[in-house]
């Protein structure tokens, strides 16, 4: 008796992987705003990084045409100054915890002119990241390319440069006015000090986090622009 198979059409591997990633861009887009976003969001915009060089290893990515190596040529000098911005926000982070050190000293000795001027740095740092996410958001992008990957890289360096930018801005936003701070009787009360103390310590934890966060992308982001230049280069 003859025997007839049924063929299964399964999503390929391309396909599965794209998916993937766009889910996960999507999701982050949604929640971009959110401060509860930012310290997992690093993590998981490498996590997306990791997926596009594997995608960049597909054999179906190995060949484009003059205009998508064009938009990809244009796509590495960004991946460039996207790396450099992300190196220079863990930089950012190194400086922010290292005021945030000297905040918890001068909150010891009571000293209320060493703290504003410490919160001050701290602000001013935050604000100096942001204007560098703005500047780097203003590059071009387009959404008539129908080539899947460079909507992809485009799409994840957007959103990068969002979260980058986000992150900033509510870091900016921590030590605005900070009453207790600045009210000298505050310094007389331990408890108030030992309360300052914890929400420093907080923060520092935040930054330190955010911190390996920013590394942990920036790694992966070499990672597929090396991948990108040498499928290029083949």
């Amino acid at each position: 008796m003859a025997c007839h198979l049924r063929s299964v059409s399964l999503p390929s591997k391309r396909q599965s992987n794209e998916a993937e990633i766009e889910d996960e861009l999507q999701s982050l887009e949604a929640s971009i705003s959110s401060p509860s976003t930012t310290i997992d969001g690093l993590r998981r915009l490498g996590d997306v990084y990791n997926q596009i060089e594997e995608m960049i290893h597909l054999p179906s990515n190995q060949v484009f045409s003059a205009q998508q190596r064009k938009m990809l040529d244009g796509e590495m000098e960004c991946s460039l100054e996207l790396i450099d911005l992300c190196s220079a926000m863990q930089e950012n982070f190194t400086e922010l915890k290292t005021i945030i050190q000297d905040l918890h000293a001068a909150l010891r000795r009571g000293d209320s002119a060493s703290i504003q001027v410490k919160i001050q740095s701290f602000t001013r740092l935050a604000k100096k990241a942001q204007k560098q996410c703005k500047k780097m958001s203003k590059k071009t992008t387009s959404d008539k390319e129908d080539c899947k990957l460079i909507k992809l890289l485009i799409k994840a360096r957007v959103l990068t440069v969002s979260l980058l930018e986000s992150t900033s801005c509510h870091l900016s936003q921590q030590l605005v006015v900070p009453k207790m701070f600045l009210v000298s009787k505050a310094f007389q009360k331990k408890r108030s000090v030992v309360c300052e103390e914890e929400q420093l310590q907080a923060l520092e934890c935040i930054i330190g986090d955010l911190e390996n966060g920013a590394e942990l992308l920036f790694r992966r982001m070499i990672q597929s622009r090396v991948a990108l230049l040498n499928t290029l280069s083949s």
